[in-house]
């Protein structure tokens, strides 16, 4: 979400500084130096934006508590998200929160499989399953349940694996030996709680944190279902009616992304209006993860709250002020109250 939050916040006249994340440490100095030289060349400071590198809580606790800093945008956990906005609102500050996804995906009978396949698969397995909006749950109807997850079986076998730099790759590794570590561990607790592994399951031999992309059967039920797990594991579920769909879609306690893929229209508007998902993105006919680009993009309930991007995301990153101008000589009252001085 860099590119966004910045472009905004300097779009409305905002100096910035950023943090990245203490395991990228290289990529947030040399996109800072990249943003720093267009800066200059366009007759501006590079210091407009500034960089704090660190690790630990050290330098985040700093930003969080610091009364200069009047925004505070961050992208992470639920848990840490929790933390950021209880230090940041007691000093009266603003936050937006971009946190956990734990996005869902619902195929009616009606819908075009097809597309409905691709989008499953790339956003399960589109950059290991490690973007806010991948796709974690897959509500299936039951229907087609068993053609459709065949499908996807089939279609992850054919998923080429390994260095991200080449062009044929579509899964590179995942961040950080500890996601392999939650990988593994997301797969035990699974199997604990009666999932079955149709595809994957494993981390593969050789260097680097590479996994297997996996599909899981799993009753939506389940608790490990209400946790979003940063890695490719994707969840499917049957249900028989629209109405259970959507129950299913709202039943975790995040809210970012979601979407269905229906040619009813009837499906449509129901999905889409009050009763439906209850997410800050509802896509219909496309994936959880790439239409959002250009929208107001964020979530609800454990997601956070705020826009990141869209029409209105910009009057988050700036103070508006209602100013009034009198021309007259005349000097107009609160609602018209009359209040006449004697002396």
């Amino acid at each position: 979400m860099l590119g966004w939050n910045l472009a905004i916040s300097m779009i409305c006249g905002n100096c910035n500084i950023w943090k990245g994340a203490s395991s990228t440490s290289l990529i947030t100095v040399a996109t800072t130096r990249i943003i720093g030289e267009v800066l200059e060349r366009n007759g501006l400071p590079a210091g407009i934006l500034t960089t704090v590198i660190g690790s630990g809580r050290t330098i985040g606790e700093r930003v969080l508590t610091d009364k200069r800093i009047g925004m505070v945008s961050f992208t992470g956990s639920s848990e840490v998200g929790v933390h950021v906005s209880e230090v940041v609102h007691r000093r009266f500050g603003r936050t937006i929160l971009e946190l956990g996804g734990n996005n869902a995906t619902i195929v009616m009978p009606d819908g075009n499989l097809e597309l409905a396949r691709r989008a499953a698969v790339f956003g399960a397995v589109g950059t290991a399953g490690q973007r806010c909006t991948s796709l974690r749950r897959l509500l299936i109807h039951e229907s087609l349940y068993d053609a459709f997850v065949a499908s996807l079986v089939a279609a992850y076998k054919t998923i080429p694996i390994g260095d991200p730099l080449d062009a044929k790759t579509l899964m590179g590794p995942l961040h950080t030996a500890a996601a392999v570590k939650e990988y593994e561990d997301g797969i035990a607790e699974i199997t604990k709680q009666g999932g079955s592994v149709l595809y994957g399951g494993k981390r593969r031999e050789g260097p680097g944190n590479f996994v297997e992309p996996t599909i899981v059967a799993i009753d939506h039920a389940a608790p490990i279902v209400q946790t979003e797990l940063f890695v490719p594991i994707l969840y499917v579920c049957k249900f028989s009616t629209l109405d259970e769909a959507m129950a299913m879609n709202n039943g975790v306690p995040q809210g970012l992304s979601s979407s269905i893929f229906t040619t009813d229209m009837r499906s449509v508007f129901k999905w889409i209006g009050p009763s439906g998902s209850d997410c800050g993105i509802v896509n219909v006919n496309c994936g959880t993860s790439g239409a959002e680009i250009g929208g107001a993009f964020g979530g609800e309930k454990d997601t956070g709250g705020g826009r990141e991007s869209g029409s209105d995301s910009w009057k988050q990153y700036m103070r508006r002020s209602t100013c009034t101008i009198n021309y007259t000589d005349k000097l107009p009252l609160a609602q018209g109250v009359n209040f006449d001085l004697s002396a």
